[in-house]
């Protein structure tokens, strides 16, 4: 069974943990959430599609990303759901910690901080291994064609991020 810890609205680990998607959170207490934003020299930027067989958001275009494990650090987090879900180790990677923004859903129990990364590297497909599950398949996609899908309605957390795409 996986566990998240939980922060308090200063982004401190409370020293409890909640279990995963349990959605037990109190108003001010928040579980950490990653996204990590991985781009090549040449301004492009790896972005993979949602299996269809997803809940929410099937067949949207997204960044790598997912929650903190219990006793896990942020960039621990990035870089393990990065590799999990294509395959690319970034530790030699230019880049790092961006910026966090924090998300309320009062009496929902979902309360969340999301760390934003960008790493640059000089990586190409062969370097991919996509995670089946999680991915149904991935492009390198400019800024204004990732702008397009956010436009359309088809890309996930564009307008939180969008200054991560920006060099």
């Amino acid at each position: 069974m996986e566990f998240w810890d939980i922060y308090d609205e200063n982004k401190q680990k409370t020293g409890r943990t909640m279990k995963r998607n349990d959605w037990c959170l109190k108003d001010g207490e928040y579980h950490l959430t990653v996204l990590g934003v991985i781009a090549r020299p040449d301004k492009t930027f790896l972005i993979t599609k949602r299996v269809m067989t997803k809940a929410w958001a099937p067949g949207w275009w997204e960044v790598s990303g997912g929650a903190a494990m219990a006793g896990e650090e942020s960039e621990e987090a990035v870089k393990r759901e990065i590799k999990e879900e294509t395959g690319l180790d970034v530790n030699g990677f230019l880049g790092g910690y961006l910026f966090s923004y924090k998300r309320e859903n009062p009496g929902e129990g979902d309360n969340y901080f999301v760390d934003i990364y960008r790493y640059v590297g000089d990586f190409d497909e062969k370097d991919l291994n996509l995670q089946e599950e999680e991915t149904a398949g991935y492009m390198f996609a400019t800024h204004e064609q990732i702008k397009e899908f956010a436009n359309e309605g088809i890309f996930l957390h564009y307008d939180s991020i969008k200054q991560a795409f920006e060099f």
